[in-house]
């Protein structure tokens, strides 16, 4: 114990300097986090006790559908310019989702497939090569990635699955998903190659081939760094504006199953509105809900992607 106090005694104050300036930054992040979201409530919770607001707009209008005048049966509309405004946001948040699992299932596979590629069967020149090539790509600006997939991609989705609407939802997964890859495929081969060597060797010393170490014991072992990478992924393309904006044709259509049809999002619709929209009215209440509804859905997606690797980790470990 007196060993351990002189220890501490000795310390030089530098240390407790950098201890308190990294308590401080930890601190302030938080605050600022929410600052945000104090912000953004300001705005949008007047419309639980604004007399002119629930006037305008119920809050079942939001998420269930209502009969219009001109239509047939009750329906999920966002329309919120017009003589009646409509403002129910089933269409984005059906829209944000439809294009997120889209990039998912196209950018997951191809990222994962990569890090394992690199990280078991590339020779070490060639490993040099393609991983800064593939993280580059976090680089490109996304309205660019969006020009091209309104100027180029569109067309050649379109001639090749004779789509009716020539911008959707195709065409903004596509784009979109160049923009997840880097992420899920760096988190995914710095936790592959994190797997201790001896699990390799003693796969290797009882006759293991190369495939079958990589799918049944690297693979496994990093499970809680790849969830943990496709999390990431999940949160990044819901939250990514520019490609979807001008990717996606930005109709609020409720198609569930239909990939082709033109969709809108909520973070595309936030960019697109939120400019031209009269401060403190309705409409512009509405957009900084939507904007708590991707604040508490990142939130949620963080704390899922925690547990998850907790869970992993442990049944690893108990596996192990």
């Amino acid at each position: 114990m007196n060993h351990h106090g002189m220890r501490r005694r000795g310390r030089p104050r530098w240390h407790a300097l950098v201890e308190w300036g990294i308590r401080l930054l930890a601190g302030a992040a938080l605050l600022a986090i929410a600052l945000i979201f104090v912000f953004i409530a300001r705005e949008a919770l007047p419309l639980l006790w604004s007399t002119d607001a629930r006037a305008e707009l119920r809050l079942a209008d939001l998420f269930l559908p209502r009969q219009w005048p001109g239509y047939d049966a009750p329906v999920f509309v966002w329309q919120p310019v017009g003589p009646i405004p409509k403002y129910n946001l089933v269409p984005l948040i059906v829209g944000t989702f439809k294009i997120t699992i889209m990039a998912m299932l196209i950018s997951a596979p191809l990222a994962i497939a990569c890090a394992v590629y690199l990280a078991h069967y590339s020779p070490p020149r060639l490993r040099e090569l393609i991983k800064p090539t593939i993280e580059m790509l976090a680089g490109i600006p996304s309205v660019v990635l969006g020009f091209f997939a309104l100027s180029l991609l569109a067309d050649l989705v379109s001639a090749s699955f004779g789509f009716e609407y020539r911008l959707n939802g195709v065409v903004a997964a596509l784009a979109l998903s160049v923009t997840i890859i880097p992420v899920i495929f760096t988190v995914s081969e710095d936790a592959l190659r994190a797997v201790p060597a001896a699990m390799v060797e003693g796969a290797r010393a009882l006759g293991a081939r190369r495939h079958q170490i990589a799918l049944r014991v690297t693979l496994p072992a990093a499970l809680p760094g790849v969830a943990a990478a496709l999390v990431l992924g999940f949160g990044r393309a819901i939250g990514e504006t520019m490609v979807v904006l001008m990717a996606s044709g930005n109709a609020a259509v409720v198609e569930l199953f239909d990939w082709s049809t033109s969709v809108r999002t909520m973070t595309a619709t936030i960019a697109a509105e939120l400019g031209e929209v009269p401060r403190g009215t309705t409409h512009w209440q509405v957009l900084f809900l939507v904007g708590i509804l991707l604040f508490a859905l990142t939130f949620a997606l963080n704390l899922i992607a925690a547990r998850v690797v907790e869970r992993t980790r442990r049944r690893l470990g108990g596996e192990a």
